[in-house]
């Protein structure tokens, strides 16, 4: 019974967390409370605690994270300043006269934002707002508007310079080390964000192209689902210039000097958060007023981001305490199937767990447990990482309870049915799901460009 204490620490964190505490919170106080059970039934060691000071000092310096707030500036300035709403504007112009154009136009410009953003809150409310409406009122059917604008942004958990990939990048490193000293390798090869980012490269580049032919092929069973815009203006060449250029060549000088070796993630992300502000200056919407706006909105993301990491790693020492690592160790090696039927185990229940969690939370939580042992039993940790990142993906896209659902569903117009979006989504979950089972096939998909580029 002693053994099973951790997975009770693991479900009871479930349930406060559906109860609506904040995540942060819940984390460290249901650790710290089976941690003082433990001290007074005698089934913890209190000296495991003494740990915590170091541990927390070590999260908080990590330089690879200084990356998330210069990212979430970098997307937050780009929304804030209107470059987002003009980039749809042209896109949709140059696109328009298509059948299906529109939607296509929205799946190329939630690409951009994704890798701008790389919150997908932020890309389908901002394509909510943006998009949906224009979409109606020309005639689309609102299952496929609203499932290609949830569809197109969560995009965000995969498409690089990804803030998902970014933290997944830095436990993952963690694990992978650990994973590697339990071995009895004392000299431990590391996983960097940069890795991540390259392997996520071709998998989003696919998925992206699955999503555009999906489109062409169901306008031409269903034309009137999606219609051509007849009286669609062409954008002048000025126009889709200074919409679309300056954008494009920002997200390319932040990836291309990442994938050249010319700056690490964390350099990169300056690059991103620079170029965006001056974006924003050179289209006059650098004002006093939002600039604070988006240092407010930055500031929010960044605290959220990191409290959440001190919360889970308490629970993570308090989880080890107990012998965590050692009773999913030993759940996996009993598990039939041998390390597929573990990495299958895990992947469901991080599905499941993406609709109670966000990323940040799993990322968090789950991976530092269950990465560790993965890793030792031979799984490539960016393969490893990027099937979790599209599983989390996948999940909050899939109905009823996906993240995406309840964003769009907050600023779509009533006459938008919730049946609608739930319906709409489908085709786009099971894209995703044919991505996920690609990459188990083949994980050349993801490991074949960071091994070309390290040669």
């Amino acid at each position: 019974m002693i053994e099973l204490i951790p997975l009770f620490m693991f479900i009871a964190v479930c349930l406060v967390l559906m109860l609506g505490y904040p995540v942060a919170f819940s984390l460290a106080g249901t650790a710290l409370v089976f941690a003082g059970v433990g001290v007074i039934t005698g089934h913890f060691d209190p000296s495991f605690l003494t740990a915590m000071p170091n541990r927390l000092f070590g999260t908080i310096k990590n330089t690879t994270l200084i990356a998330v707030p210069l990212f979430v500036m970098m997307g937050v300035m780009l929304e804030k300043s209107r470059v987002a709403e003009q980039l749809l504007g042209n896109m949709a112009a140059l696109f328009g006269r298509v059948q299906g154009g529109l939607a296509i136009s929205v799946v190329l410009v939630g690409m951009l934002l994704a890798a701008s953003t790389g919150i997908v809150g932020a890309t389908v409310v901002t394509m909510g707002l943006m998009s949906l409406p224009s979409m109606l009122n020309r005639g689309y059917d609102p299952k496929l508007a609203t499932g290609v604008i949830c569809a197109t942004g969560t995009l965000g958990q995969i498409i690089p310079p990804s803030i998902a990939l970014v933290l997944l990048g830095d436990i993952l490193s963690t694990a992978y080390q650990q994973a590697q000293l339990n071995m009895g390798i004392f000299n431990p090869k590391t996983v960097s964000v940069g890795d991540l980012f390259i392997g996520a490269l071709v998998p989003g580049f696919i998925l992206v192209t699955l999503y555009i032919v999906y489109l062409l092929v169901f306008v031409r069973m269903r034309p009137g689902a999606a219609p051509a815009v007849e009286d669609q203006q062409l954008p002048s060449m000025a126009d889709l210039f200074s919409g679309l250029i300056p954008p494009v060549l920002l997200i390319m000088a932040v990836l291309g000097s990442i994938l050249v070796g010319a700056a690490t993630p964390t350099e990169a992300a300056g690059v991103g958060a620079l170029g965006a502000t001056l974006l924003a200056a050179l289209k006059g919407e650098l004002s006093k007023q939002r600039l604070g706006e988006v240092g407010r909105s930055t500031l929010e993301v960044t605290c959220m981001v990191f409290m959440i990491l001190i919360g889970a790693a308490v629970f993570s020492l308090v989880f080890r305490g107990f012998g965590g690592e050692e009773t999913i160790h030993h759940l996996f090696q009993q598990m039939p199937g041998g390390v597929v039927g573990a990495i299958a185990v895990v992947m469901l229940v991080i599905f499941l767990l993406g609709f109670i969690l966000d990323f940040i939370e799993i990322t968090f939580v789950v991976v530092p447990i269950v990465g560790p042992i993965l890793l030792a039993m031979g799984v490539d940790p960016i393969w490893l990482g990027i099937m979790i990142a599209i599983n989390l993906q996948t999940s909050f896209l899939t109905p009823p309870f996906g993240f995406a659902l309840f964003y769009l569903r907050g600023v779509a117009p009533e006459s938008v049915k919730t049946g609608d979006i739930y319906r709409g989504v489908i085709p786009f979950v099971l894209i995703q799901l044919l991505l996920l089972g690609m990459i188990a096939q083949w994980p050349s998909l993801v490991t074949g460009l960071p091994e070309l580029l390290k040669q």
